[in-house]
């Protein structure tokens, strides 16, 4: 059994069009997947920020506490360094694309 060339026709176009469609949301859903990462990497510096300020208020500077909560924030701050070359500075409120924060920024008050 044989196919008329019209039918053909429009299976072609079909399979055109479901590419093409396939293709334009593939594309349009990546630069909204790199911004939840760069949020994500964000918030999670925030928090670990946050953190650290709450243990040096309520237990002192040099508390096991702050020390926890510093490594913490400098963890948070290696992964979305080693992730995307950048890391989200919560007191400075801007990115940084080098290597150069202070594990002991917190401690010059």
């Amino acid at each position: 059994m044989t196919k008329h060339s019209g039918e053909k026709e429009f299976l072609r176009r079909a399979v055109l069009a479901a590419a093409a469609l396939v293709g334009l949301l593939a594309f349009a859903a990546a630069p909204r997947v790199y911004a939840d990462d760069y949020g994500r990497c964000q918030r999670r510096i925030y928090k670990a920020d946050h953190k650290l300020h709450e243990a040096v208020e309520h237990h002192g500077w040099n508390s096991r506490q702050a020390d926890h909560a510093r490594h913490e924030l400098r963890e948070a701050r290696e992964r979305c360094w080693n992730e995307h070359r950048r890391w989200w500075d919560e007191d400075g409120h801007r990115w940084h694309s080098d290597r150069d924060w202070d594990d002991h920024d917190h401690d010059r008050h």
